[in-house]
């Protein structure tokens, strides 16, 4: 009869577990001849039965319960007086004991890998009193490993990384399998790893799962990611072991091999001559196999006539050379330049230098087109200067402009009339002279700012526009004034020689050295007997009282005319006239009233009398009214 791999492997436990009992018998029978066991208050007997564990196969297929072992004791005559009683872990569910033999069994499928061991209790009791005629004994049944187990990768799919170019024998990653079987007993736990996937170019330690590279000069560029498979054997890789799988994503991670080099050995752009100061004039990028920081280019001018015209700067976002205008070009000053152009990696990878230079260069000719310019004054600003006394069509300047153009056309000129509203100045359209249209007072308006426009006769659509700034010369035409206006008062209890009041004066003129102001009373003031001036010679002047004490019941307030004259020339002056009234003081003679008070006059005089006296005293002083009141 042939057998099958199974059958043959079944074969081989029943072998295995006929020896393993028959170690067992053995061990009953030297037992049976050891020194007999004494129990008080009983004859000497013999522990025959006892012994530390039971071996049995894990994964018994069989239809009939699994024989694990006998209990005896010396006590059994055979005569059926002796029944044993199994207690403890399993003890019914998994494990039975005939009660008359002591022969166990096992009734269900066992598992080492979900319990390797279980505890367990004999007792042999005597069947007619039910009690014990050997003590309890605890004995053991192991469960035997089998290798029904494969090996597992728990942590597997794996994903991992190694930089290109590495040397043969550069560590990856380190793979890990766990076999559930006893690692104890045999080898069904050891396992070997292999590499069912991924040669010539990774490897794999049989004994510690390390993968390694197996190819020098692996490159990127060519190739960026491997999957491998790889092989955990137990049974150290015999035949017959159980075996079982994981994949391993390797991605080859960039390094800086690869020098940058432009497509083309030369460039050519052509931009207007109107582009303005800082506008992108070309675009140019090298090309680099690498990715990432390996890849980030620096660019630089080298060589050419354009070095100071356009500068180059990096797009960090696409590594492009970024070529722009410094200085405003000039289709009649130059119509071409030249650049030459390097690129370079930020970081070279000294491994890689004998590759070759990691730069590259290349030729950029920036041809430069002409368009029709508008006229360009000689000048940016034009600073003038005129009299506020010129006379209307007096000359003040002259702007000039012109066609940049080879074709250099005529220009006419005019003033732009928002920059001069109220048209006080004029410009011949020919010549580009400017006059002026009307009168001109610096003290309304000390500067004019004006536009002027430079029209290309042939190309009407083509205006310049010149800056004209007129300073407004300064004359003596403003009299001084008082500086503000006074509240002068005089207290009734005023003594002689007494400043009231200090004055100062302004003038609308500005004068370079600044202004000089002279005071004096006029002529119809200087005799009076109630205030007198003193000039301060520094430009202020003291109002000073002449008389001993004033009454408010006879006047109230006083008009004083001061003239005032500047150091113009010619100088100019004015008169300006000091109202000063009469308070009743208190003791620090701060003003406390400054109103008329009505006389006290007699009781009994009425309404009528009273009347027909202010109207006698007023017809008797009523010509010398004027002159009292302004002195």
């Amino acid at each position: 009869m042939k057998l099958g791999k199974v059958e043959f492997c079944h074969f081989l436990q029943l072998i295995a577990l006929f020896l393993c009992f028959s170690g067992m018998s053995q061990a009953e029978l030297s037992r049976s001849r050891s020194k007999p066991y004494f129990q008080s208050g009983r004859s000497r007997t013999k522990r025959s039965w006892v012994w530390n564990q039971f071996f049995v196969l894990e994964e018994y297929m069989g239809s009939d319960p699994l024989y694990v072992g006998k209990l005896h004791s010396d006590v059994d005559k055979g005569d059926g007086s002796i029944k044993y009683i199994l207690s403890g872990e399993g003890a019914s569910s998994i494990f039975i004991i005939d009660e008359n033999t002591g022969d166990i069994h096992a009734t269900k499928r066992l598992d080492r890998e979900e319990q390797a061991y279980y505890t367990l209790r004999a007792q042999a009791l005597d069947r007619l009193t039910n009690k014990p005629v050997e003590p309890e004994s605890e004995f053991v049944i192991k469960i035997q490993d089998i290798n029904d187990n494969e090996p597992k990768f728990l942590d597997g799919p794996y994903t991992a990384g190694v930089p290109e170019m590495s040397p043969v024998g550069t560590s990856v990653v380190q793979v890990t399998a766990t076999d559930a079987d006893d690692p104890t007993y045999g080898n069904s736990a050891r396992v070997v790893y292999s590499i069912l996937q991924g040669q010539p170019y990774f490897s794999v330690e049989p004994k510690t799962g390390v993968i390694k590279t197996a190819l020098p000069n692996m490159d990127r560029e060519a190739k960026d990611q491997y999957l491998l498979v790889i092989q955990a054997k137990d049974m150290v890789g015999q035949n017959g072991g159980l075996s079982g799988t994981t994949s391993v994503t390797v991605t080859l991670t960039d390094v800086n091999d690869n020098p940058p080099r432009f497509p083309r050995r030369s460039y050519q752009y052509n931009v207007p001559e109107s582009l303005p100061v800082a506008s992108v004039v070309a675009r140019i990028k090298a090309a680099d196999a690498d990715i990432g920081a390996n890849a980030e280019m620096e660019y630089k001018i080298v060589d050419g006539d354009g070095l100071g015209i356009f500068k180059i700067s990096v797009d960090k976002d696409t590594q492009e050379g970024i070529i722009t205008i410094q200085k405003d070009l000039d289709f009649e000053a130059k119509t071409s330049y030249t650049l030459r152009i390097e690129a370079a990696n930020k970081d070279a990878d000294p491994r890689f230098l004998s590759l070759g230079p990691f730069s590259d260069t290349t030729t950029v000719k920036i041809i430069v087109e002409d368009v029709d310019e508008p006229p360009v004054f000689s000048s940016p600003l034009y600073p003038m200067e005129v009299s506020e006394a010129t006379q209307v069509g007096n000359i003040i300047g002259t702007v000039a402009a012109h066609d940049p153009d080879s074709s250099n056309s005529p220009v006419r000129y005019s003033i732009d009339r928002n920059t001069d509203l109220e048209r006080y100045f004029n410009i011949d359209a020919n010549s580009g002279v400017i006059t002026t249209a009307k009168s001109l007072d610096r003290e309304t308006n000390a500067v004019h700012n004006i536009t002027v426009l430079a029209m290309e006769s042939q190309n009407p659509s083509q205006v310049g526009r010149g800056y004209v700034a007129i300073t407004i010369l300064d004359i003596n035409d403003n009299a001084p004034e008082f500086a503000m206006d006074y509240e002068t008062t005089v207290c009734e209890n005023a003594q002689p020689g007494q400043v009231i009041q200090k004055i100062s004066a302004v003038d609308k003129d500005e004068p370079s050295n600044g202004h000089q102001f002279y005071f004096s009373l006029t002529t119809d003031a200087t005799n009076n007997h109630n205030f007198s001036l003193k000039d301060n010679k520094d430009n202020t002047a003291s109002i000073l009282t002449r008389r001993n004490g004033f009454r408010r019941q006879e006047q109230s307030v006083y008009y004083l005319p001061i003239f005032i004259v500047d150091s113009g020339s010619p100088s100019l002056s004015s008169t300006n006239t000091l109202t000063i009234r009469v308070c009743d003081c208190d003791a620090d003679g701060i003003a406390q009233t400054c109103n008329a008070e009505a006389y006290i006059l007699p009781a009994g005089l009425s309404t009528g009398a009273l009347i027909a006296i202010l109207a006698c005293v007023l017809t008797l002083l009523g010509g010398y009214c004027f002159q009292c009141l302004c002195c």
